[in-house]
């Protein structure tokens, strides 16, 4: 997910959203430990959406 499109969910929408890229992580994880993916990419990119995700979230609370 880009920022942009972070910036406009709402705090419910964000923690629902953050579990389910958790869970889309681990499960890429998952299957790059059994087999290599064909695009290990993924990994970054989905790991880094976790990242943005939890800041905004964050950046939220703080406010």
């Amino acid at each position: 997910m880009k920022q942009t499109e972070i910036k406009q969910l709402t705090v419910a929408e964000l923690q629902e959203k953050l579990g389910e890229t958790k869970k889309s992580y681990a499960d890429l994880k998952m299957a790059h430990a059994i087999s290599p993916l064909e695009n290990p990419i993924q990994l970054r990119n989905v790991r880094r959406s976790v990242a943005r995700i939890a800041t905004e979230l964050t950046k939220r609370e703080i406010q």
